[in-house]
């Protein structure tokens, strides 16, 4: 498997909302009031970081769904500073619907592939990225909500805010939950299983896509479209248990932790 879809093309909401206490230098603050939050500078493009670690896991080509607005990501990315690792192309999400609809986005790219999907506001260890390379079946990385605080900069404040999920005796997964309840906090304990929307997808995934209820948001969501798929298209996804961190920047004031932390990380996709 050596292709990956980046999920680039969110509205960046919290990324574009002021936050005094975030010391930002003024390209910072000009892609942060843009929302476009792969491209902030920390360093390089964070967009850079995430391909390179894509290079070095093995993955040949790498298609980024973007909106039609984002034409400096095009620029930047075929023009001014194309990946020489990687082969970079990119897919329009026309309307920004949902994680699940920007998935449909990429089908073309896919051609029948499985592949990796991952968000482009993060930034994975490669180790991971590499494991479900070599997975050898449609999967997810599942992350140790402990580990996933202790290894990366996400709070528990933030992490209450992602799926968690439930695996079957076999290890494959039987249930995600999105945003979920503080009830189901409570009896995971220390225990849950985090989704940081790290996947290796087959073809069968954009049929669950077509098939996504539109959440209350209204949006459609990737971990209820898979969830969806779980329990009525009988789709498996083999669970990838992860003891390590993940760097999120999604707020104005991840912008300086997640400098910090990728400053020594070569970045040369």
């Amino acid at each position: 498997m050596n292709k990956a879809v980046v999920l680039a093309r969110g509205l960046g909401t919290r990324m574009r909302r002021p936050d005094s206490s975030a010391r930002l230098d003024a390209q910072q603050e000009a892609i942060a009031a843009s929302g476009l939050k792969a491209m902030i500078p920390v360093g390089r493009p964070f967009l850079d970081y995430v391909l390179s670690g894509l290079a070095d896991a093995g993955y040949r080509e790498a298609c980024l769904v973007i909106g039609p607005e984002h034409d400096s990501v095009v620029e930047h990315y075929s023009r001014a500073a194309p990946p020489k690792r990687i082969e970079a192309c990119f897919a329009v999400q026309e309307k920004p619907l949902g994680t699940a609809n920007a998935v449909l986005a990429a089908e073309p790219f896919a051609a029948g592939e499985e592949f990796l999907c991952i968000n482009s506001d993060n930034y994975y260890p490669v180790t991971v990225l590499r494991a479900l390379r070599g997975a050898g079946e449609p999967a997810i990385a599942l992350f140790d909500r402990q580990t996933l605080m202790a290894k990366g900069n996400i709070s528990e404040e933030k992490i209450r805010k992602y799926a968690i999920c439930e695996v079957d005796a076999h290890g494959y997964l039987s249930g995600i939950r999105e945003k979920p309840p503080e009830d189901a906090w409570a009896a995971a304990r220390g225990d849950a299983l985090v989704s940081m929307n790290c996947w290796r997808f087959s073809s069968a995934i954009f049929e669950a896509c077509r098939r996504a209820p539109l959440s209350p948001r209204g949006e459609y969501e990737l971990p209820v479209a898979v969830g969806e798929a779980v329990r009525k298209m009988g789709l498996r996804l083999r669970v990838m248990r992860c003891q390590e961190g993940v760097l999120d920047l999604s707020s104005r004031a991840d912008i300086a932790e997640v400098a910090r932390r990728l400053k020594n990380v070569s970045a040369e996709p």
